[in-house]
């Protein structure tokens, strides 16, 4: 069987919306020649649809025209590595995805640990925000919470006093544990959002731990964040404005 019906068995055999390289097919080396070629043809027949360079999907067909990928599967290959955790999607997709926005944008942001350059993928562009924690499969979930108090005035479509709102239920419903880890992991955040951290957890009745973020501020520092006294009554103490 020749290598170009190889490929198209497999492509035929695929889920639709699954992102794959030239390299998934198995071949060796040198016929990565020959697995493009044949990966380009089923693009130019629209059986594909390119990526990026060395990258396709099959497209999901339905009624109102064929769909794109998640944007999970547009940067899986990014945000893990083999076994490896290495970035986790952060900025707008995660202010979407907690209910911060309804607004959805073209821009993907990807947290990791290394400065990387912005990428273009199909219709979106995927920037990358340096994180200073370790990321692992087990944190990810608190990274994203902290950067969302981090970018706070930077959530479209909403007002702060709503984000925060949204944000302090999930930190308050989070176990002892994942609150002890999220203070620990805020420390190499900026202090505006380790203050507003802290008044969240005063809030609800952690003082331990709100009161290690109260020691790791400068008291005469001042947060500009537009949050209502309503939804954090302690913000004067927190310098919060």
């Amino acid at each position: 069987m020749s290598t170009s019906e190889i490929i198209r068995q497999k492509v035929i055999a695929m889920n639709p919306d699954k992102i794959f390289s030239y390299r998934d097919f198995g071949f060796p080396p040198e016929a990565n020649g020959s697995v493009l070629k044949s990966l380009s043809r089923m693009a130019n027949r629209g059986i594909l649809t390119k990526l990026s360079n060395g990258r396709y999907y099959k497209p999901k067909q339905t009624v109102f025209g064929a769909l794109s990928p998640s944007q999970d599967e547009i940067v899986k290959d990014l945000l893990v590595q083999g076994r490896r955790t290495v970035g986790y999607l952060t900025g707008l997709s995660i202010f979407n995805r907690l209910g911060l926005t309804s607004q959805v944008a073209n821009i993907i942001q990807i947290g990791c640990n290394v400065k990387r350059n912005m990428k273009k993928r199909g219709i979106y562009t995927i920037k990358f925000v340096v994180q200073p924690n370790p990321i692992t499969s087990a944190n990810i979930k608190l990274l994203q919470i902290l950067d969302c108090l981090r970018y706070i005035n930077d959530i479209p479509d909403t007002d702060v006093s709503n984000s925060v709102t949204i944000l302090k239920g999930y930190i308050l419903d989070m176990t002892v544990q994942e609150q002890k880890t999220m203070v620990a992991l805020s420390m190499r955040y900026p202090p505006k959002t380790r203050a507003l951290l802290g008044a969240i957890l005063e809030c609800g009745g952690i003082v331990t731990m709100a009161e290690t973020l109260f020691k790791s501020l400068n008291n005469i520092s001042i947060y500009k964040t537009g949050v209502s006294p309503s939804v954090l009554p302690n913000l004067n103490k927190w310098k919060i404005k």
